[in-house]
């Protein structure tokens, strides 16, 4: 039988940390939801994230993989600013509509040095996933947090 992960931080304090730490970065996402090991994560719509064609950009769909990893991950170890990414891929799966943009981030493995997740994005008008992305992200030695 496992232990159920505690949360350190809840989405009202990862929001008000990144806002502290990294000015602006919230100002076109939104925390939803930050439950142990995952995160739900909104990107707001703007007509400068689409893209020739009407859709999403794909530099748009990454940072917002990229953040809703950076959540779950700050949910679970906290105050850590120095969590930094060491790799991102995505698969863009279909065209998304002119509209928000929600990112699932799940965490796979929550270890010392490394995490490791996947993010599936979904657009706000459509119940199959846009975008699938896998995210490590290394953990600093000595976490301050």
């Amino acid at each position: 039988m496992s232990v159920p992960a505690l949360l350190a931080l809840n989405a009202a304090e990862i929001t008000e940390f990144l806002n502290e730490v990294f000015p602006g970065a919230m100002d076109a996402m939104v925390i939803e939801d930050v439950q142990p090991n995952a995160a739900r994560v909104r990107m707001l719509y703007a007509p400068n994230r689409l893209r020739p064609g009407g859709t999403i950009s794909g530099p748009s769909l990454m940072a917002l993989a990229d953040t809703a990893m950076w959540v779950a991950l700050l949910g679970m170890i906290g105050r850590v600013p120095l969590s930094v990414t060491s790799h991102l891929d995505i698969d863009f799966l279909r065209k998304p509509a002119p509209a928000d943009v929600i990112g699932h981030a799940r965490l796979l493995k929550l270890g010392k040095r490394l995490a490791v997740g996947d993010v599936l994005m979904y657009s706000d008008t459509e119940d199959v996933p846009c975008a699938r992305s896998s995210v490590t992200y290394a953990i600093p030695r000595n976490m301050a947090g």
